[in-house]
């Protein structure tokens, strides 16, 4: 039988959804009064999915902090484009949260304090985050120390609360610049394994800074690779590792390829990671 010419066809168009995050040809420029000016970003492309967890690597000085800085809408690109969610970015948003690499407590708050603080920020009722904030904290392994001060905390447990203190604002967009940065190794291994269990709750987008290829690599789905300053992107490494991770994917053989294929971007910029 021949089709109906009279019935109607349905036509059905799918979009894909953009990327949380996305880069075009990103550049930044710091200026001043009888200096040269400095190139601190060149040309960056790249976008991020929702619920991805990316590191960037790179020598000291190759702008992945001040990536960090202008991701979060502290400061202004010079040139290109950068939209969160399709919104350009034109000061802090309220979708995202920053850890950085000192917890930046302050001593005569108690932990509850210090991870309230946000909300007294905002100017939001503290009493109805008091039970987020002690779930958080709960989480976090910190449920034993809501009453104490910084100086009664280990350097691990201060950035524990500087986390809570973030997640409590209940962030789409985690950005972490070297966290983890000041701790003794064995601690250091303790919070990446926490980093990856908290991530696994929450599924929020984390972009994280460091100079460690293996951390880097144990934590992410991607590695973004910079070169030296100008920061340019050298290459974006796919981390085709299985989750949940434990540490003893570290001893696998392809883990250390990668770790191979990241260092030789970082070594041929003389840097040694």
């Amino acid at each position: 039988m021949a089709p109906d010419s009279t019935a109607a066809t349905q036509t059905v168009v799918t979009t894909a959804q953009p990327p949380m995050i996305r880069a075009h040809a990103l550049s930044k420029v710091f200026r001043s009064a009888g200096s040269k000016p400095v190139h601190a970003l060149k040309e960056l492309d790249f976008g991020i999915e929702r619920g991805e967890f990316i590191s960037v690597i790179g020598q000291s000085g190759c702008g992945k902090s001040t990536l960090l800085k202008i991701l979060a809408g502290l400061v202004r690109h010079s040139s290109g484009s950068l939209a969160i969610n399709g919104r350009p970015i034109d000061g802090p948003s309220p979708e995202c949260a920053v850890v950085f690499q000192s917890p930046v407590l302050f001593p005569w708050r108690t932990v509850l304090q210090n991870v309230l603080l946000p909300i007294e920020f905002k100017r939001l009722s503290v009493g109805e985050y008091r039970d987020r904030a002690l779930s958080i904290l709960n989480m976090v392994g910190l449920q034993d120390f809501v009453g104490r001060y910084p100086y009664e905390l280990s350097g691990g447990m201060q950035q524990r609360v500087a986390i809570a203190r973030a997640l409590i604002q209940d962030p789409s967009l985690m950005l972490m610049d070297e966290p983890f940065g000041a701790l003794d190794a064995m601690t250091r291994e303790q919070m990446n394994l926490e980093l990856l269990r908290l991530w696994s709750h929450t599924k929020n987008t984390v972009v994280f800074i460091t100079h460690s290829v293996s951390e880097a690599i144990f934590l992410s789905d991607r590695v973004i690779a910079m070169t030296a300053r100008p920061g340019a992107i050298a290459e974006i490494v796919d981390i085709d590792l299985p989750r949940p991770r434990d540490l003893s994917v570290i001893n696998t053989a392809e883990f250390g390829n990668y770790a191979k294929r990241l260092r030789k971007h970082l070594q041929a910029t003389g840097a040694m990671f």
